[in-house]
């Protein structure tokens, strides 16, 4: 029988009460979460002593038993019951690794991820861990050996259909939608990590065949995947790289290579803003290479401009030339409408390579190019785009500042507030540093003052 720990203080009544409103005997209980923890690939024996222990001696059973306790109640209930109804609220302990695994083995792979999933939203969740970009090492060197698993189909639980895709895929749909519009801090984006906890989960344990499950993981990998790239949106870095990873290794679960090799590209994205440059320029170099033959265009053509904005982070512009021309020479061979290209790469055209562009020469402190790339990225509307529009106001206001014009770069900064003060994305708040940093020649003007000022308050940027 699996352990348990004792606890100091009384019975739990809280407990006791629940399974009273449940209607469920200790026997049934019992037997129900000895079934939820096989389908976990936990081995456990709970009898009705077990259950009559929790409630009268206050014993409290190893983590993630609590978990699954918790869910045989709420199949009773019809409603969700939470840790901290069952009397059992501190009874995790989160493993400071978990999320860092990418097992070999896909059975184990879907046993991280939902362990993973199941502590990312507690608010204890290993606050102030960081990014390391030593973490992404194994995952990306397994990937590149092995970019997709053999087979997809499980005999579990409840059988997957066409339905339960189809809810996952609106689910990422409008999470893309709505982390556009609003930054990754709002409530829409952040509810990508509940979809995987309590539907995802759940799924990639019942039973589908290879087809289905091939399609399974691939959705929810790219519902991890926002859930990480809304995490790295509003700077929790620590939790973003665990859901690359786990995107990344479902990726690999569902024989996806094209989006392992996306992933990919956003953890190398991740790694550049976190300031390591040279890492990023072998990850996405190893995504394109390994991904050549199976991913289309437009895929392949946003690794490359990713892999330009790292050269130049790296300050190397003859690299960072070579890689933007190699980004837009593939981008001209996808063909919109072709029916072949993947929804999560439709907003990859001309017009956003543009717009990198110009953050490329603006890096490169060669105003002048940043400038005639911006004239190139047409505009786009704030109401769907509303964080990209304000980041790159706030881009090509540092190339202008770049070229001394100190006025225009002050109106395009000004803008950028405007729009970014309804946004919640610290990655965004960036980008207005980056700016205020290029005003230090000015600092003594009067308006440039009311600028850093107003920043400041609206904002919280500080100077």
């Amino acid at each position: 029988m699996a352990s348990t720990t004792r606890r100091t203080h009384p019975p739990n009544a809280d407990l006791a009460r629940l399974i009273e409103a449940s209607g469920a005997s200790h026997k049934s209980l019992a037997l129900r979460v000895n079934q939820l923890a096989h389908a976990a690939g936990i081995e456990t024996d709970y009898s009705h002593t077990s259950v009559a222990n929790w409630c009268k001696r206050g014993m409290t059973p190893k983590w993630p038993v609590p978990k699954l306790l918790s869910q045989a109640i709420s199949e009773r209930l019809g409603r969700p019951v939470n840790l901290g109804e069952i009397g059992m609220g501190e009874a995790e302990t989160i493993d400071a690794n978990v999320g860092l695994d990418f097992p070999r083995d896909p059975a184990d792979a879907v046993r991280v991820a939902t362990s993973f999933w199941s502590s990312v939203n507690r608010r204890d969740f290993l606050a102030g861990s960081g990014f390391a970009a030593s973490a992404f090492t194994t995952p990306v060197t397994r990937w590149l050996v092995t970019p997709a698993d053999e087979t997809a189909d499980h005999a579990g639980g409840k059988q997957v259909g066409r339905a339960d895709l189809d809810e996952l895929r609106d689910a990422a749909d409008d999470a893309r939608r709505w982390d556009s519009k609003y930054g990754g801090g709002n409530w829409k984006a952040n509810s990508v990590t509940d979809c995987l906890d309590h539907r995802a989960g759940p799924l990639l344990r019942g039973s589908f065949s290879d087809g289905i499950g091939r399609e399974l993981f691939s959705v929810t990998a790219e519902l991890s995947r926002l859930a990480g790239w809304t995490a790295f949106d509003v700077g929790e870095h620590d939790a973003a790289q665990r859901h690359f990873i786990q995107a990344l290794r479902l990726a690999r679960a569902g024989g996806d290579v094209q989006l392992g090799c996306y992933v990919l590209t956003t953890m190398a994205m991740q790694t550049l803003m976190r300031g390591f440059a040279s890492e990023a320029v072998d990850m996405v170099q190893g995504a394109f290479n390994r991904a050549k033959g199976h991913a289309v265009p437009r895929v392949l053509a946003f690794t490359k401009l990713i892999e330009a904005r790292a050269h130049a982070r790296e300050n190397d512009p003859r690299a960072a030339s070579r890689a933007l021309k190699a980004s837009e020479d593939i981008l001209g061979q996808a063909k919109d409408d072709s029916g072949d290209e993947p929804a999560w790469i439709d907003f990859y055209h001309h017009a956003r390579l543009s717009a990198d562009a110009a953050e490329v020469f603006r890096d490169l402190k060669n105003p002048k190019a940043a400038l005639a790339w911006n004239q190139q990225a047409t505009a786009m509307p704030t109401g769907v785009f509303t964080r990209s529009v304000g980041m790159r106001l706030a881009i090509v206001g540092t190339a202008h500042l770049q070229a001394r014009n100190l006025d225009h770069g002050l109106e395009l900064g000004n803008r950028s507030v405007d729009i970014l003060a309804r946004v919640q994305s610290s990655r965004a708040k960036d980008y207005v540093r980056e700016f205020t940093t290029a005003l230090a020649p000015w600092r003594r003007e009067p308006a440039v003052r009311d600028f850093i000022r107003r920043t400041r308050t609206e904002l919280g940027v500080a100077a």
